[in-house]
Order: C-alpha cells, then sequence, then structure tokens
C-alpha cells in the first residue's frame, strides 16, 4: 500500500497544485483502495498467484508515481528526493502550529500532531478489532462463518494503511514507512510465537530502531568524518541490522528446540 500511495498523492499534487491535507488523503485512500481491488481481481480472475499479483501492482504503480510526482515538481513545491527521504531532520524545526494548553500558548511540528492522531487512531482500531483482525487475517473463512465482515475488516484496514502512509509521508519518505511497516514486525515474529507479544514488541523495537537510527545519523558522521547521513536511512540500516541479530537469536533457539525434541 505504501508503494501504490504515491500515484494518489501525485495526482492529488496535480489536481489541487497544492499540499491540502484533505487532498492527500483522499487520493492516498483511493490508491490504497484501488490496490486492493487490483490483487484481488488479478488472484481471482486472472488467475495469478496472490504474492505475485502483489508484486505486479505495487511495482507498477509505484513506478507511476515515481513519474508523475517528477512531472508534479515541476508544478508544485515539491523536492522528488523528499518522498524516498522524507525530511525528518527538519520537521522538528517547524514550529508553525500554535496550540494552546491549559491556557499557555505552545508551537508544535504539525507532523507531530497529525502523526499523534493516527497513532491513536490504529492502537484504538487494533484494541478495538483485535479479535476479529486475527480471525480474519489468519482463517477467513471461518471468520466468515462466525459472522465476522471480513471484507469490512480488511478494507477499514487498507484505510488505516493509507491513512498512516500519508501521515508519515513528508517527515519520513515512502522507504522508512516501508520499512516500518514491515521490519519490525518480521523480527518480532522471529522472536515469538504469541500474537499478542509479536504486537507489543515490534511496537517496541520501532522505537528503538528509530532512537538508535537518530544516534547514529548524529554521531557516525564525526566518527566517519563524512558529510552527512540520512536519519530516516540510518533509522532503516538499524532495523536491518536488528533483523540479521533477530535471525541469529532464532536459528540457535530452533536449535535448542530440536536438541529437547531429540532427548
Amino acid at each position: 500500500i505504501s508503494h501504490a500511495v504515491l500515484p494518489g498523492l501525485a495526482i492529488a499534487y496535480l489536481v489541487s497544485g497544492a499540499r491540502s491535507h484533505f487532498s492527500l488523503f483522499l487520493g492516498a485512500v483511493v490508491a490504497g483502495l484501488l490496490t486492493a481491488a487490483l490483487v484481488q481481481w488479478l488472484s481471482r480472475r486472472g488467475r495469478v498467484d496472490e504474492g505475485a499479483a502483489m508484486g505486479i501492482v505495487f511495482t507498477s504503480l509505484f513506478a507511476m508515481g515515481l513519474l508523475l510526482i517528477v512531472q508534479a515538481a515541476d508544478h508544485v513545491d515539491l523536492d522528488a528526493s523528499c518522498v524516498l527521504y522524507g525530511s525528518l531532520e527538519l520537521t522538528a524545526l517547524d514550529r508553525s502550529l500554535q496550540l494552546t494548553l491549559f491556557g499557555w500558548p505552545i508551537a508544535i511540528p504539525p507532523a507531530m500532531l497529525s502523526l499523534g492522531l493516527v497513532s491513536c487512531l490504529n492502537i484504538a482500531f487494533v484494541s478495538l478489532f483485535f479479535k476479529e483482525l486475527r480471525l480474519s487475517s489468519f482463517d477467513p473463512d471461518l471468520a466468515a462463518t462466525l459472522g465476522v465482515p471480513v471484507n469490512r475488516i480488511h478494507y477499514t484496514l487498507m484505510v488505516l494503511v493509507a491513512i498512516t502512509a500519508v501521515a508519515a509521508f513528508e517527515a519520513v519518505g515512502s522507504i522508512l514507512v516501508i520499512a516500518m511497516f514491515i521490519v519490525p514486525a518480521a523480527i518480532a515474529h522471529l522472536l515469538t510465537d504469541r500474537l499478542v507479544v509479536m504486537v507489543v514488541l515490534s511496537a517496541g523495537l520501532a522505537i528503538l530502531a528509530a532512537v538508535c537510527g537518530h544516534i547514529g545519523a548524529v554521531l557516525l558522521p564525526e566518527i566517519l568524518g563524512i558529510s552527512g547521513a540520512s536519519t530516516a536511512g540510518m533509522m532503516a540500516v538499524m532495523l536491518g541490522l536488528f533483523f540479521g541479530l533477530a535471525c541469529l537469536i532464532s536459528s540457535r533457539r530452533a536449535r535448542s528446540l530440536r536438541q529437547r525434541a531429540s532427548q
């Protein structure tokens, strides 16, 4: 979905001519739902494996989005490299949002408010519909038999993914969005088989990678004598290192379990 959101964002830029949050949201949601519909159509009508259908749709829409964004950059205040890497280093410096808290005026980055609201929305959705999400994800036929609205849950999840990608788009770029969507959960899956522990652990790993990546982006240029490092890129690198470490731990854990089983 984070790949497929790009053409929706680019079209929203070209149509509206401004970085309006409403137009971004609408374009991303339409692109996200269209992606899910295309994947299902290819896998069912085209007799294509679902994994292959996802690869075809995501990469095609991602490439289309990059082309449209380059075109949009000529007409709109848009840096094409920001699409990939974001501007996380500058986000905290933007204090254009003025709020009043307990009678005291405060200025905060707009991304802080939008990402905070989206985080609360995601936490509320997962907490309220955890049982339905688990059933529809692992056994959709059983979930449908038990009366769970599988399609409604699926498309609501797609909309939330699109909203999250849009909220994080300008701050962190599409590369870190993809990394944070996938890698923390993959690491947690290597370390535990309990779903609740896996969800909590993946969130903790994402926070740890963000903190370590930011520290690395600040310290490594001085240590290595280079001009600078991308904060978003360093966070993604930290996730890769964590994943490699989790693979080693998981392989040792598997060998230990096999030795116990053989005894």
